[in-house]
């Protein structure tokens, strides 16, 4: 028997593993296994399947598995479950045969569907992606790579996010796909098996005259930036007399930013076919990893193909790679070169970033990309809109609610609503299957499969926003009227945070600026930071939450360039709510700080993006400190943090209130009085109160493991563990400052 290790899922897989068939093991496990790096692996959870190991950083933890959601979908568990861990022997596959939807199957041929599973081990019933597996050593990588660029310029962002169904793999349950491999889909196309000849520079991504064009209905939520874009074509390529009579001239060169996953790409192929010109698409990293010479003599062949052939767009993708910001080589003064010439010969240019702020400026020259168009953040309206376009084709059942998924999914992109539909589909296929067991004997009539509300709820568990995950609050499911007490609070941050998002219109009709911030303060654990997750669980913004210190850096120069970096996004993703927790640490009183002048520099730019030249529309900043003495005094005045709010520590009212909220989920004996509880529990915050509830179940177990119930002893001994945390002489000067600094 094949000797195995039982390891704990977490669904944290490095960035270039992503959706690629890839799992990361402790190097201890792959020692003790005798695995290699690039040896596939079978992991078995609910169900079992099989994948490439990779080594894990050793400092991740010994007993973690680092997956991805595709994985942990293959796996049938949810995170932090145990599975194990078996050495298997590669085998190549003779004949794997693979079920998608009818336009994943219409856009993508055979052999490109092999060479994006080339190297993949594959297992009956699994689900997998396009994406292909380049990370780990690999025969044919330069045709993966065509591959890759010929799936992005047909399929859009949906190369990135489509799943496929393992229907058949010929030779084992499981097996690794060679070039020596049919792959093929279900319908009965096939690929030959035998390595395809290397694409030419210019087959690298021009789009294929038969595939369907995609239409800009599949692209809601960027109409405007559409129509501005489709109007400059067409006027570049179908009006030229128009301008010429005019004596004018016009610069076809476009540069595109947002969110990593927004659909830029694709927003450029659906306008192209409506003005009828052909794409030619470059991945601008494969370009910059190529040497100077090589990646020169690409450009300068790509720009030849493009003026050749009629109205052609020539668009770089993820162009800060090719041109950066700090210490442009060789290759970017080529690449402006070759850009200026491209564009004077009447060729459109189109770049897209996710990273505007990292590209040259150089590029934003009136003869290089003059024309500048931004891809936002999805609000909660355009997250519906996008989620109705990516389930028509599901058989949704009638408790599925839309409007509440995109209530709670602030961050995410069409890539990542793409990936969060196809998860909620996966849950409902295994749902389905695993009743079609169970029902195997009795087979009268199969229930008609459709995807639940309950199966995205599952897929909300695994599937996290990709453009924003670092700074993207943790909604949680609560709202302003889940907090008890408080009213006045709750009245201020109603009219200071959640009018101005959603009443714009009515601050304009009347005259007025809406606020522009509000500062939290009061003792610690008083419930700051959950009166932020309230506001955010309304889905009336998107969320960026930083911690202050998490901007500050030793490097001259960095931490400004994270605080403009934080608004920028900001603004692209209005409306937005910006949460800046311990805000004193970040801005704290200038000149009374000893680390070089950092903080003093990071204070300037944060009153800059506040209230500065630039207008910070449709952004609301919230700050959170329990020492609002410390903050420079700048940032509070009107125009900037302008609205104090104190948020006092809990009454009796209050703490009985959070205590029943606490133990809503706890057993509770008869003879607990919570009220009574509360009243007496002077100097208790609500994280203690929590904390108590918490440390009486724990006394419960104690006593017994079986024990079913939380008694009033229970919650007595817990007294004698449970301190109050708040200090009186704090609490004392806060309210203090709070009547001298009245909202």
């Amino acid at each position: 028997m094949d000797k195995e290790l039982k390891l704990t899922v977490t669904l944290r897989p490095a960035g270039l593993d992503d959706r690629r068939g890839i799992v990361r093991l402790p190097p201890e496990v792959m020692e003790a296994l005798q695995i290699n790096p690039g040896d596939p692996v079978r992991l078995r959870g609910r169900t079992t399947t099989a994948a490439l190991a990779a080594k894990a950083d050793p400092a991740a933890g010994q007993k973690l598995l680092h997956v991805d959601d595709i994985t942990l979908g293959n796996l049938g568990v949810r995170e932090g479950t145990e599975v194990a861990v078996i050495r298997r022997p590669a085998v190549a596959a003779r004949r794997v045969t693979l079920a998608a939807t009818d336009d994943i199957v219409a856009l993508t041929s055979p052999e490109d569907l092999r060479l994006a599973l080339l190297g993949k081990v594959v297992s009956v019933g699994d689900r997998v992606s396009l994406r292909p597996q380049d990370v780990l050593p690999l025969a044919g990588r330069p045709q993966v790579a065509n591959a890759h660029r010929r799936l992005r310029n047909r399929l859009g962002y949906q190369w990135n996010v489509a799943l496929l169904t393992v229907v058949e793999v010929e030779e084992a349950d499981a097996a690794v796909v060679t070039m020596d491999t049919v792959v093929g889909w279900q319908d009965g196309t096939t690929s030959t098996p035998v390595p395809g000849p290397q694409a030419s520079a210019g087959e690298l991504a021009a789009t294929d005259p038969e595939v369907p064009p995609l239409s800009l209905d599949d692209l809601p939520g960027m109409r405007a930036q559409a129509q501005e874009l489709q109007e400059l074509l067409d006027l570049g390529f179908n009006h030229r007399e128009v301008l010429d009579r005019l004596g004018t001239t016009i610069s076809l060169g476009v540069l595109i930013s947002g969110p990593a996953g927004s659909g830029k790409s694709a927003l450029v192929r659906a306008v192209a076919a409506q003005v009828e010109a052909r794409v030619v698409q470059v991945w601008a990293p494969g370009l910059a990893a190529l040497t100077n010479t090589a990646a020169a003599g690409r450009l300068r062949e790509l720009a030849r193909e493009a003026g050749q052939g009629g109205p052609t767009v020539l668009l770089f993708s993820d162009v800060d790679a090719l041109a950066p910001r700090e210490e442009p080589g060789p290759i970017s003064i080529v690449f402006r070169q070759v850009l200026e010439e491209t564009v004077r010969a009447g060729v459109a240019v189109v770049a897209t970033t996710s990273r505007p702020e990292s590209v040259d400026p150089a590029l934003r020259s009136p003869e290089l990309l003059a024309v500048q168009l931004a891809v936002p953040l999805p609000d909660t309206a355009m997250r519906l809109e996008q989620l109705r376009v990516l389930t028509r084709g599901m058989p949704l059942a009638e408790d599925v609610r839309l409007d509440d998924v995109a209530g709670r999914t602030p961050g995410f992109v069409a890539a990542d609503l793409g990936a969060l539909a196809r998860e909620a589909g996966v849950r409902a296929a295994l749902r389905q299957t695993d009743r079609g067991q169970d029902a195997a004997a009795a087979p009268e009539q199969p229930e008609a499969p459709k995807v639940t509300m309950a199966d995205f709820e599952a897929a909300l568990d695994v599937v996290r926003p990709t453009s924003m995950a670092d700074s993207t609050l943790e909604v949680a499911s609560v709202t302003l009227d889940d907090v008890g007490d408080m009213v006045e609070v709750k009245q201020t941050l109603t009219e200071s945070v959640l009018w101005p998002l959603t009443y714009p219109d009515t601050f304009a009709r009347l005259g007025v600026s809406p606020p522009r911030g509000v500062l939290l303060y009061g003792p610690p654990g008083c419930g700051k930071t959950y009166l932020v997750k309230a506001i955010a669980g309304t889905g009336k913004a998107n969320v960026l939450s930083v911690k202050g210190a998490e901007l500050l850096s030793k490097w001259v120069g960095d931490s400004e360039r994270a605080v403009r970096e934080l608004f920028r996004r900001a603004r692209e993703a209005a409306p937005t709510l910006v949460f800046l927790d311990e805000v004193d640490a970040l801005a704290p009183t200038r000149g009374q700080a000893n680390d070089g002048g950092t903080t003093d520099r990071v204070v300037a730019a944060l009153l800059t993006e506040l209230d500065g030249v630039e207008d910070l529309r449709n952004v609301v900043v919230i700050g959170a400190t329990n020492r609002p003495d410390l903050i420079d005094p700048a940032l509070l005045r009107p125009g900037r943090l302008e609205r104090l709010v104190y948020v006092p520590p809990p009454d009796a009212e209050a703490r009985a209130e959070i205590l029943k909220a606490s133990a809503k989920s706890v057993p509770l004996d008869k003879e607990v009085d919570l009220v009574r509880l509360g009243a007496e529990l002077e100097g208790f915050s609500a994280a203690d109160c929590a904390a108590l509830i918490r440390e009486s179940a724990l006394s419960a177990m104690r006593e017994s493991l079986e024990a079913t119930t939380v008694t009033a002893g229970n919650v007595a001994t817990a007294r004698q563990r449970v301190r109050p945390s708040l200090d009186p002489g704090q609490v004392a000067w806060l309210a203090a400052y709070a009547e001298t600094h009245q909202a």
